[in-house]
């Protein structure tokens, strides 16, 4: 998430680089080991099913068991193991994801309406019937995951909502994972990780119905399994890094950017965190304050090599080409700590998710507490599409029907345009029905 020298001339304005990248951006970011190892795993399970997924279940997340289901009573009880305060703050988390998307579902509306006389044509919002939630458990298990996908699916009306967690303690999955899939409303959830959780889900090796679409962050070879099975089902997005962009002004302090940029970095040593900034005074502060919090944080081993390898600082000399930056960068996550926030409401356009005021952070959507979808597009995806929401669940389906006294309005044309295409079998689907009209 730099900019090149080919997005500096697109920008068109003097914009200083205060801190590169030690390490540049791949124009393709996918591993051909990665790649290779995941078709190899797709074929194998293709061909020898559940026994190909038990066989590498136990070889790649250490699964001791014989069935890969977590039962309903051991599901009602992870809330058990878990301290009361992180109880109630996943409870909150998935109350309130639940009620944003609740919000956005009442927007989505189907219609019905006459084009011309005689001509109806409406349209229905019909939901997906199968979907597969990936949750990860790795190092950091994500807990909120469970509320973006599963919860915001059951919103939309999915009616068959399975999960796939990896074994993390003793062979089963986390206890906090388990629980913020059962708050969430999963229909099953099952132990099984990586490459073989998702062929499973979209093979329906595991409930015996295959997944229609599979949604989930993962690591490098999670997302080269969506990417490959795309097509035999649907995904949400293919979603690289987690990245951020922070835009600061002079109002803003150096403290509170430097926080937010290494609150993205900690997700890996390749997330990318980005200050683009008016103010000399920040682009000098902000790295040394990295720095200097970086000497106290518990996962500075991964921020400090993100922010190394893949944190960039840049001076722009008016909000304008602030703007015109972010509208390239496209990151996943933007905050705005800066003056006048409807104008960079109403200005800004490339982003996965928007975070306006220095009183509103990335961290706070992570976990759920504003109620928004985090699962958004990386790598500039955000120029051409959103993140995932209630709609991304529900089939946007059209129809028509039309009255006999509608057939010369709509058969006269079609007549006309396929005997310039020479497509005479359209012509004749027209043409019958007005002969009818003859009749």
């Amino acid at each position: 998430m730099h900019l090149t020298e080919a997005d500096m001339r697109r920008i068109g304005s003097p914009v200083t680089v205060a801190k590169a990248p030690a390490v540049a951006d791949s124009a393709d970011l996918r591993d051909p080991a990665v790649v290779a190892t995941v078709s190899e795993m797709l074929r194998t399970i293709s061909a020898g099913g559940m026994d190909a997924v038990l066989r590498y279940a136990r070889d790649l997340d250490g699964f001791t068991g014989s069935d890969l289901l977590v039962g309903p009573a051991e599901l009602a009880r992870a809330g058990d193991e878990l301290p009361a305060d992180l109880r109630s703050a996943l409870d909150a988390g998935a109350d309130r994801t639940r009620r944003f998307a609740g919000m956005q579902r009442a927007r989505l509306q189907d219609f019905e309406s006459e084009v011309l006389p005689g001509v109806v044509c409406g349209q229905r919002l019909v939901p997906v019937q199968n979907v597969g939630a990936y949750l990860p458990a790795g190092r950091f298990p994500l807990l909120a995951g469970a509320f973006m996908t599963v919860g915001v699916a059951g919103v939309a009306g999915v009616p068959n909502v399975v999960a796939a967690t990896p074994p993390s303690r003793d062979g089963r999955p986390h206890p906090a994972v388990l629980y913020a899939a059962h708050i969430s409303g999963a229909d099953a959830v099952y132990a099984v990780g990586g490459v073989q959780a998702l062929a499973a889900m979209a093979f329906g090796l595991l409930d015996g119905t295959p997944s229609d679409m599979i949604v989930g962050a993962g690591n490098a070879y999670v997302a080269e399994a969506k990417r490959q099975l795309y097509g035999q089902v649907g995904i949400d997005v293919l979603a690289g890094p987690s990245e951020v962009a922070v835009i600061a002004d002079d109002t803003a302090d150096a403290a509170t950017v430097a926080a937010d940029l290494l609150a993205q970095a900690e997700h890996g040593p390749t997330s990318p965190a980005s200050l683009v900034t008016t103010s000399g005074r920040l682009a000098e502060e902000v790295p040394r304050e990295i720095e200097k919090q970086l000497a106290g944080l518990a996962t500075a081993p991964i921020a400090g090599a993100a922010w190394r390898d893949h944190g960039t600082v840049y001076l722009a000399p008016d909000r304008e080409t602030v703007a015109r930056v972010m509208d390239v960068l496209a990151p996943e996550h933007l905050e705005v700590i800066a003056e006048d926030l409807d104008w960079w409401l109403g200005r800004l356009r490339n982003y996965g998710s928007l975070f306006l005021g220095p009183h509103s952070t990335v961290a706070y959507a992570d976990k759920g507490m504003s109620g928004t979808n985090h699962v958004l597009p990386t790598t500039r995806g955000a120029r051409y599409t959103g993140g995932l929401s209630v709609a991304g669940f529900l089939k946007q389906l059209t129809y028509q029907r039309a009255t006999r006294e509608a057939t010369l309005a709509q058969a006269g044309p079609t007549v006309t345009v396929s005997d310039f295409e020479q497509l005479v079998g359209h012509r004749d689907s027209a043409r019958i029905r007005l002969d009818a009209l003859r009749d």
